[in-house]
């Protein structure tokens, strides 16, 4: 039996992020479904981001702008501020797919439901569409989906994971991985996690420096070595090395 009116409480980090923060806000407030908390966490921003903010004051629930110790800092900030049923990170450049999608979601919640996933579909700066993330990565979302699931990394997408508030933990600080680990603890306490079968949101692709992709992996490592075993960790990243060259050989890889 689904539940009524589950509320929803999205959550959007931001940092100078001006050229992109209005096009994730038209997402969000623009929804068909009505019981959502709308929450916007910026870092103290210098870019105009503060007059987009305050453009749409009116169609937030609440926002707060002030330095922090980086994006998981912030976005611990955000689960203490929503009150919500879940939470859903919709970051800066990402957007809800349709309009339908938070009503969609409503319709997928049952007493028992604690996570609900789906697929993202991957955007260029242009807003075109490359391919859903599972179409163009390494990894696949399976169709069933537990916390053993991510032994071999992050399976299904930050941007289309929205987990139950009671059951959402902070943020691991200093830790480039720390949504891995953040997505594996909601799993180990769920009861329930649906399916929806649909592409939730719109995720902006970027680039990342050399140093920050060699640091997040050796974080990644670390993240799955704590909650799988030293032996199993080391097995499975050697198998994510062999997927990670055969995809490269064969071309399907390119983000």
């Amino acid at each position: 039996m689904t539940v009524e009116n589950p509320v929803f409480s999205i959550i959007t980090v931001v940092y100078n992020g001006a050229t992109l923060l209005e096009a994730t806000i038209r997402s969000v407030i623009n929804q068909t479904y009505s019981d959502i908390q709308y929450i916007i966490v910026d870092g103290g921003s210098t870019d105009g981001t503060l007059d987009i903010i305050k453009k749409y004051d009116d169609a937030l629930d609440r926002w707060i702008t002030e330095p922090d110790s980086g994006i998981y800092d912030a976005m611990n900030k955000g689960l203490r501020m929503a009150s919500g049923d879940f939470v859903w990170f919709m970051n800066c450049g990402d957007t809800i797919r349709t309009p339908e999608t938070v009503e969609m979601l409503a319709l997928n919640v049952d007493e028992n439901t604690d996570v609900l996933f789906g697929e993202v579909m991957m955007v260029n700066e242009a807003r075109e569409d490359l391919g859903t993330r599972s179409e163009i990565t390494t990894q696949q979302l399976p169709a069933v989906l537990d916390w053993k699931s991510l032994k071999k990394g992050m399976v299904v997408s930050h941007q289309a994971f929205l987990p139950r508030k009671s059951i959402a933990p902070k943020y691991m600080m200093d830790n480039l991985s720390a949504d891995i680990d953040w997505v594996i603890n909601c799993l180990k306490k769920s009861r329930k996690n649906t399916h929806t079968h649909e592409v939730l949101a719109n995720f902006l692709i970027g680039g990342t420096s050399r140093q920050q992709h060699q640091r997040a992996l050796t974080d990644r490592y670390k993240v799955l070595g704590k909650h799988y075993g030293a032996v199993e960790n080391f097995f499975n990243h050697g198998l994510i090395v062999v997927r990670a060259v055969w995809s490269r050989v064969m071309g399907r890889s390119k983000y």
